[in-house]
């Protein structure tokens, strides 16, 4: 490729992958010398991409996470599941994000192409998105703390307002959320009362983490999420 920009473009695409690229793989790719490869490297890197490199035969370049939010490169197909995303979840039952969707979704209509903006846009104007009808809507910041604790395996407190109003303190080891019709619940292990048990997250409050990992657990009998909550919250 003859064009350094485009050959950059070309590269951050390849390393926005879930992989290590070896710079003889990535040179062989943009058609360029190892070194061009370093080159274009320490050009991302200056603008803000934290790319890192390993060294040796297996060693190779991968983006990592870094301090700041820089730019992504989405194919077409990735562009529209992103704003299809976004626009059905800011009718979803979960509270505090609505707004936050609606702004991203504009920030990403803004620099589609044209060809996606109209794909977009017919949506939005042939598809209506009903919104919950009934029922209390869970906490974004809720969610988003208890799926972290359900991947690191961590115990983690919190008070439990039980269908009759009753308040409780409920000490769990977090496995999966789920959601069901309009409504998100925690499947887990209460600690204290030895037994597994499904929560709605709309009841769940004042969350904290112990920071205690434990190893993870499986279900009763083996039996995978999808067949475990159905007799429980049906």
């Amino acid at each position: 490729m003859r064009d350094p920009s485009g050959r950059l473009l070309q590269l951050l695409s390849l390393l926005q992958t879930p992989r290590e690229w070896p710079g003889t793989e990535l040179a062989g790719r943009l058609g360029v010398t190892a070194r061009t490869v370093r080159r274009d490297v320490d050009r991302l890197r200056e603008l803000g991409y934290p790319v890192h490199a390993t060294q040796g035969n297996t060693g190779g370049y991968r983006l990592t996470a870094g301090t700041a939010m820089p730019p992504l490169l989405l194919d077409d197909d990735e562009a529209i599941a992103i704003a299809i995303g976004l626009r059905t979840v800011a009718a979803a039952a979960i509270t505090g994000i609505e707004d936050t969707s609606l702004r991203a979704l504009a920030k990403l209509e803004q620099v589609l192409p044209e060809r996606l903006r109209h794909r977009v846009t017919a949506l939005s104007q042939a598809a209506v998105i009903l919104p919950p009808v009934d029922g209390p809507a869970a906490d974004a910041d809720t969610l988003a703390a208890l799926a972290s604790v359900c991947v690191t395996h961590e115990k983690v407190r919190f008070a439990y307002t039980k269908a009759d109003g009753e308040l409780t303190r409920r000490f769990v080891e977090p496995h999966r959320l789920v959601a069901s019709g309009r409504r998100w619940y925690l499947v887990a292990f209460d600690a204290d009362r030895a037994a597994w048990r499904s929560f709605r997250i709309d009841r769940i409050t004042e969350v904290h983490r112990t920071g205690v990992r434990v190893a993870g657990r499986e279900l009763p009998g083996g039996v995978d999420i999808v067949t475990w909550v159905r007799g429980p919250l049906n």
